[in-house]
């Protein structure tokens, strides 16, 4: 009730002054009999919505009796445009007017909202502010209600660092002209604002004037309702209209904007959250054909980008990439929040690293920024940006840096939420030098796009069964019986089950094995044993590839091994604790022995004591 309350309030503030002049105009183009007044009534309010009922929120306060005070409060709210008919339905507030009504509440929350100790008026309190004080109360009351609030609201901190990630290293290259943004986990906007405004600080600091346009989606009708709410206070009408949001509006499936392309793409999507509605409606995993998420790559036309239905937020990347720039000169700019299972989950050939291996290999991935723990309001976990663009410059070009931003913070003196420290302007002026210098140092790593690749791969041994003939091929069905009556044993015969035609070559490492059969060469394959199987993961970057790292690394232990061709997968993974962990150093054993020597004379009579019955 509240929130809806403030905007409402904050509305009428906005449209105190030119009332009049709106009832005035309406009964103007009434009586022309002219039916399309949006425009005109939005003219002659000076903001992008309007109200032509006879009341304020002020004219309210002084009904006598509850039900008089319904029907007027009701018919104030109707005379809202339809823009604000859309943010009042996604609050579904008119469902609360009978409640309040009923507990005699109405009155004193009107009361209370337009008394001069609460001036939500712009004079009072500028549209930063206002913002400020939305999404502070989406934050209490999600928290209030054990709801993640984190879903709905990045800290501020946070946004900024993301914005100058996508923005320092093309500052001196933008040009006047028009910009898209796009959030497609909206929340309530301030990551598109706060973008916007980096953008526009940084054209006005280079001579340039840059228009922008925001576009967004957002499946929680509440924080959809605030978004829009908050882009028609600060005039910004054109961007209210690009705004998509209500339970029926999710991004992954119902993509409000499949043929739009955009400059700037920040998000915070909810991670570790089901999306398995979303794969439902999409046809299922096996039956999904979103151009979004199966694409062309690596040789495999209908490459699956599907993860695991427990955990969407890669789709939400994966969405912004396809709505990339490809023919202009900038190309298109991506920050996006994950944890740490972007990082690693998933095997080689499954949904999440089957994206990271079509972004790597396209060679989209800049850098990831490791932030430091409790930086968000309902987690306390790792979180990291991933910084992606489809322009990257020269020097950057075929690498990837990580940066360990996680010892850079603030302490916070009092808790928000888990929020217990942030990132100051010099923290996040230190991360921005770490990303724009692009140098090793001990918080920032640079890697070749291979060295987060591996190949995995199928290693078998034979079958090796007691009293079998040797210089023979099993069926099948032979093969089934054997394993049910024969005894296994390391000593006994390997049991073949093909033997090859004359001239084929022998190729161990594949299972292709010569041996003598009546005195006579031949090449056979031998029956896998299942208890056995193994797989192994080999680099990308292994010096002489997958069959110098099995002779390492596998035949020194099994020489009977091989591996199956058909069974490698390239999978992709990346591992921040590898590449930043610090050992502690061991204690010397002069420390080990002074704290024993301490031990002993604090300890020195303490079982005389006790076996004494105590002290004496």
């Amino acid at each position: 009730v509240i929130l809806p309350m403030c905007v409402i309030r904050r509305m009428d503030a906005v449209l105190e002054p030119t009332k009049q002049t709106v009832l005035d105009t309406r009964k103007m183009l009434d009586e022309a009999g002219i039916t399309e007044q949006r425009a005109a009534l939005c003219d002659a309010a000076g903001q992008a919505f309007y109200n032509t009922s006879r009341f304020t929120l002020r004219d309210l306060k002084a009904r006598a009796s509850q039900q008089q005070l319904k029907a007027d409060f009701e018919a104030y709210l109707d005379g809202f445009s339809p823009n604000v008919q859309d943010i009042l339905e996604n609050f579904e507030f008119r469902n609360q007017i009978p409640r309040l009504s009923r507990a005699d509440a109405l009155g004193t929350l009107i009361e209370k909202l337009t008394s001069p100790d609460i001036d939500l008026s712009p004079a009072g309190l500028d549209n930063h502010g206002m913002g400020t004080v939305f999404e502070e109360l989406v934050r209490r009351f999600n928290e209030e209600n054990n709801e993640e609030a984190g879903e709905h609201w990045t800290p501020r901190d946070a946004v900024k660092l993301m914005a100058k990630l996508i923005f320092l290293p093309i500052a001196d290259e933008i040009e006047s002209g028009t910009y898209l943004l796009y959030d497609g986990a909206l929340g309530t906007g301030g990551m598109l604002t706060v973008a916007e405004e980096t953008l526009q600080e940084l054209a006005r600091q280079h001579g340039k004037q840059v228009a922008t346009h925001l576009y967004g989606q957002e499946i929680n009708a509440e924080t959809y309702a605030i978004c829009k709410a908050d882009l028609l206070l600060k005039g910004e009408g054109d961007a209210a209209d690009n705004i998509v949001g209500g339970p029926e509006h999710s991004t992954l499936s119902n993509d409000a904007f499949p043929s739009r392309e955009f400059d700037f793409m920040l998000s915070n999507p909810p991670y570790g959250k089901s999306w398995k509605t979303d794969l439902e409606r999409l046809g299922g995993k096996g039956d999904i054909k979103d151009p979004r998420f199966v694409t062309q790559h690596g040789g495999d036309p209908e490459y699956k980008m599907i993860t695991r239905s427990s955990d969407g937020q890669l789709m939400f990347l994966v969405n912004k990439l396809s709505k990339m720039k490809h023919t202009t000169r900038l190309g298109s700019r991506i920050a996006e929040v994950h944890n740490g299972s972007s990082l690693f989950t998933g095997d080689a050939g499954q949904g999440e690293s089957n994206i990271r291996r079509w972004i790597i290999e396209n060679d989209w991935l800049e850098a990831i920024v490791a932030l430091p723990l409790n930086m968000f309001y309902n987690t306390g976990i790792a979180t990291y940006v991933w910084v992606l663009t489809n322009r990257k410059p020269a020097h950057r070009q075929g690498k990837v840096q990580l940066i360990d931003a996680t010892q850079w913070f603030k302490p916070l003196r009092k808790n928000l939420g888990k929020k217990n420290c942030e990132l100051s302007e010099e923290d996040i002026a230190r991360i921005c030098e770490a990303f724009l210098k692009f140098e090793e140092s001990e918080q920032s790593k640079l890697f070749p796009n291979a060295a987060f690749g591996y190949w995995k791969l199928t290693v078998e041994r034979p079958l090796r069964l007691k009293g079998i003939d040797p210089e023979r091929a099993y069926s099948a069905k032979e093969i089934k019986a054997l394993k049910e009556t024969a005894e296994r044993a390391d000593d006994a015969p390997p049991v073949i089950r093909k033997i090859h035609k004359k001239g084929t070559a022998a190729d161990l490492l594949c299972g292709l094995f010569e041996i003598t059969i009546g005195g006579k060469p031949a090449v056979v394959e031998y029956e896998p044993d299942p208890e056995l199987r193994d797989t192994e993961q080999v680099p990308l970057l292994e010096d002489g590839g997958i069959e110098a790292f099995l002779r390492r690394e596998v035949l020194p232990h099994a020489p009977d091994a091989w591996y199956l061709p058909g069974s490698v997968k390239t999978g992709y993974e990346i591992s921040f604790t590898r590449y930043f962990y610090k050992p502690q150093p061991l204690r010397t054993l002069e420390e080990i022995r002074a704290d024993i020597l301490a031990l002993e004379k604090e300890t020195e009579g303490l079982l005389g004591e006790i076996v004494a019955g105590g002290p004496r």
